[in-house]
């Protein structure tokens, strides 16, 4: 019977990763085709040749768009967005969550803040109040109209206040005992012990300055203030057969719009593969631990 059980769980544990390798490669499958078409030709993209290798290996996409004169700026933009906003989501994240996770007896009037938050998480005033009061407060073309909007995400608020929330309470309770009050707790007691939490929500938070786009688009009045989602997003290629010469028709020939494209999703991909993995083990820890309350 044991060695009946024992083979059974084998098979069972077998078939199981053979399904989770099977979900891998289907959800890698799309950026590895983006990552072929963009090192391909034109033709070969164009035609509907290229699967999961490049044809007719090129990096003329790639030089396309290092060669745009507003693109290393635009780069530039969205680091120091991210840079910027992800201080700022950090700090009013941790001290809106810390209070919010306190007992009605220690923050009264705690769940009128609590429904006020899930109110806004819910519903919003939508993107014209939103255009009008960014543009009443004069932060059109400013690093400001892209962080000052966004600078309490509620969701963040929301999961690590459930982390501070399952932390055990005999700390808050020695820690009262000893005389520590709440900057004291948060400081030297909480933070310490939530880098889970907080790697969780700064992922989210460098990923959804990142990534966002549209921002950009109703708040920056000229192309030198785009944040790169928005800049290659914007990014198209221009074709005038006068002004080219045969050598640049040669070249032109090797880069479309859809190999172009690919090669923008690649770049603008690069820094958070790069920066994933070292948040990786945190991200997943943070998620279960602060999404369930006992």
């Amino acid at each position: 019977m044991v060695r009946n059980r024992t083979w059974a769980a084998r098979v069972s544990e077998g078939a199981l990763l053979a399904i989770m390798l099977g979900i891998s490669l289907l959800s890698l499958g799309p950026v590895w085709h983006t990552i072929a078409v963009s090192f391909s030709e034109n033709a070969a993209a164009a035609g509907g040749l290229v699967k999961f290798w490049p044809k007719g290996f090129t990096l003329e996409s790639y030089k396309k768009i290092l060669e745009e004169p507003h693109f290393l700026h635009s780069f530039y933009v969205s680091v120091k967005r991210v840079f910027v906003g992800g201080i700022v989501n950090f700090v009013l994240t941790v001290l809106m969550a810390y209070p919010l996770s306190r007992s009605g007896k220690e923050f009264p009037r705690r769940n009128i803040y609590m429904w006020f938050l899930l109110f806004n998480m819910l519903f919003s005033g939508g993107i014209i109040p939103l255009y009008l009061t960014v543009k009443a407060l004069g932060m059109f073309n400013s690093i400001w109209a892209l962080v000052l909007p966004g600078a309490v995400p509620i969701f963040n608020v929301i999961l690590l206040m459930n982390f501070f929330r399952n932390m055990p309470k005999e700390l808050s309770e020695a820690g009262y005992m000893d005389g520590a009050g709440p900057w004291y707790m948060l400081t030297r007691i909480f933070l310490p012990l939530s880098l889970p939490a907080l790697a969780t929500v700064t992922l989210f938070s460098v990923v959804g300055h990142w990534n966002a786009f549209f921002d950009g688009m109703i708040f920056m009045r000229s192309v030198e203030n785009y944040p790169l989602q928005t800049y290659i997003q914007q990014l198209v290629v221009q074709i005038n057969t006068q002004e080219f010469d045969s050598t640049q028709l040669e070249l032109l020939q090797k880069v479309s719009e859809k190999t172009l494209n690919a090669a923008k999703i690649v770049v603008s991909m690069v820094p958070i593969l790069v920066v994933y993995p070292f948040l990786q083990k945190y991200f997943i820890h943070g998620i279960m631990l602060g999404s369930v309350k006992e």
